[in-house]
């Protein structure tokens, strides 16, 4: 009896025992999980932020020059000029969203394209009686914003050094521009409908996609953190649709020879550079 009070003791004493000892394990499961979880979700992603100067080559072949060209002709003692460079301020962010490839979001404002000239000139266009102008005009006005993606060749940065030396990329994007031509109110311009000029002009406006091809290197500077970005890109961007619209919805534009076939397309493609200060930060 003594032997049978014995063991009913024990295992009495084990089972009692046992949930304490297996709940002890659960919870220490648990956190385990809870800290390989929390592990994986805060894991270090690389950002940056940037700001950048652009300088656009535009190809001189276009038909703005062509329009140039031929009022000068019109408009006695004014030689309008031909566009040749652009230049425009810039920003962007981008994340790291790969070990080698990182995508980007920014925006740009050109600054003003053309001329203004000062003083009282004589207007006398091909169909039309002389007119004095006063002060006349062409400026263009171009802002936009893009999206696009980098991947880096060579050197790419990391989330914890950053970047440590001379780094390579490519890549491209693809952006929505807008385009504003003021030009001196008596222009004469081409009603599409009617096929005769208006008699009063008012801005011109035009939307446009845009598209790169680049090719950049980036270079950390030692100082604040700084890097310092060159980039070399081509970019397609293409007015096409340049107008306004009077009153009956008719259609509006520039011609530079007073026929629809001579629509003036603001076509700014050519090649640029781009130098930039980037920091990235960790996060």
């Amino acid at each position: 009896m003594s032997f049978r009070t014995s063991l009913a003791t024990l295992l009495t004493l084990v089972f009692a025992g046992s949930p304490v000892l297996l709940a002890q394990e659960t919870e220490e499961d648990i956190v385990n999980r809870y800290l390989k979880r929390t592990e994986a979700k805060h894991t270090t992603k690389l950002s940056w932020f940037s700001v950048n100067f652009n300088v656009n080559r535009i190809n001189r072949d276009n038909d703005y020059n062509s329009f140039a060209s031929r009022e000068s002709n019109y408009i006695q003692g004014a030689n309008m000029s031909w566009l040749d460079m652009a230049n425009a301020f810039g920003a962007e962010c981008g994340v790291v969203f790969q070990e080698r490839l990182a995508w980007r979001i920014g925006g740009e404002y050109w600054l003003k394209l053309g001329e203004e000239f000062s003083g009282t000139f004589t207007y006398t266009p091909p169909s039309g009686t002389p007119v004095s102008i006063t002060n006349p005009k062409s400026e263009i006005q171009v802002y936009g914003g893009y999206t696009g993606v980098d991947y880096y060749v060579f050197n790419h940065p990391s989330a914890l050094e950053h970047l440590t030396g001379l780094a390579v990329r490519i890549g491209g994007t693809i952006g929505y521009y807008e385009v504003k031509w003021d030009l001196w109110q008596e222009f004469q311009n081409l009603n599409l409908t009617t096929s005769q000029p208006t008699g009063v002009t008012t801005t011109y406006c035009g939307t446009a996609p845009g598209l790169t091809l680049d090719l950049g290197v980036d270079y950390p500077t030692g100082l604040f953190d700084l890097v310092a970005g060159v980039d070399m890109n081509y970019l397609y961007l293409n007015f096409a649709n340049v107008a306004w619209y009077n009153s009956s919805d008719q259609e509006v534009v520039v011609s530079y020879d007073g026929t629809d076939a001579g629509r003036v397309d603001l076509n700014f493609s050519g090649i640029r550079g781009k130098i930039q200060l980037k920091r990235f930060f960790s996060w």
